[in-house]
């Protein structure tokens, strides 16, 4: 059986409470050797601190590689500037770098900063002014929702390449062929970087639907027929969820997939139960504090 790699994305806790919760997902997940762990980063910048602070709380503490989500919305190009430098400062050299969405949560279209990098190709190249970053940035299987064509949204991953990203992960999607096709397109572009299929658990449909409403991303009708009559059944939904991820990461397996990067919404438990049906290794980790 070929070694299967995952990564996981995390976002930052705003209560106690949360935060808790975070670091149990963390030490459940840290044993499967993750290639990196992603912290988010709120629309606007808005989890900027919060983001800081919990990407260096893994830095100093766990053996994991952080991966600090960086959008340009709403910023100067001299404050993001700042957060790189202070990346660079506590030792991070991973940067998910992200246009970002608009702070108001509206769902309208994006407006650069006046004085503030224009896109997320301009932030690559502003980072790799600044430090020799490992940058990932984002790829999207069925078209971003402001793109004008499938072929000028292929022309943004080139020009983000060509800046110095030297991965990509997609944005969450449910039907393989939809990444099998968008990986030849990619090939054919004459873009030969890493795309990590970004893989999200169905555990709770209803906000699953509102994010790919937002994101573009087709919920087939088999898949929200499958919980059907199960609103107030936790387990069976969770049963599901896992079943689907499971298909999912094989089917991509068997097209050569190597690697997985798993939206957790800080919930351990269903992808802990996919990467375990996928085979992943499971080792002892290091405390986490």
């Amino acid at each position: 059986m070929s070694k299967i790699n995952v990564s996981f994305e995390f976002f930052p806790p705003e209560s106690e409470k949360m935060q808790k919760s975070l670091w149990k997902a963390v030490s459940l997940l840290a044993p499967l050797k993750p290639k990196f762990v992603s912290i988010t980063y709120g629309a606007g910048g808005s989890t900027r601190d919060r983001t800081h602070a919990t990407v260096k709380h893994l830095q100093e503490m766990t053996g994991l590689e952080p991966a600090a989500h960086l959008t340009c919305v709403g910023a100067t190009v001299e404050e993001v500037n700042t957060v790189i430098r202070g990346y660079w400062e506590v030792g991070v050299r991973h940067i998910v770098a992200l246009r970002g969405d608009p702070p108001d949560g509206s769902g309208g279209c994006y407006k650069p900063h006046p004085r503030g990098y224009e896109n997320a190709a301009a932030l690559t190249a502003g980072i790799k002014g600044i430090g020799d970053f490992l940058i990932t940035v984002a790829a999207y299987p069925e078209t971003h929702p402001e793109s004008p064509s499938p072929a000028a949204d292929i022309e943004m991953l080139k020009r983000k390449t060509e800046a110095g990203a030297k991965q990509a992960i997609t944005q969450f999607f449910f039907n393989p062929e939809h990444y099998f096709r968008y990986r030849d397109k990619v090939a054919a572009a004459g873009i030969s970087i890493p795309i990590i299929p970004g893989i999200i658990p169905v555990f709770n449909l209803a906000r699953i639907k509102s994010f790919a409403a937002k994101c573009g991303t087709e919920v087939p009708l088999w898949l929200a027929e499958r919980f059907v009559g199960l609103d107030d059944d936790v387990e069976s939904r969770k049963a599901i969820a896992a079943d689907i991820a499971t298909k999912l990461c094989q089917d991509l397996k068997s097209g050569g997939v190597e690697q997985f990067h798993f939206y957790t919404l800080n919930q351990a438990d269903l992808t802990l139960e996919i990467c375990h049906n996928l085979g992943c290794n499971n080792e002892p980790a290091g405390e986490i504090r």
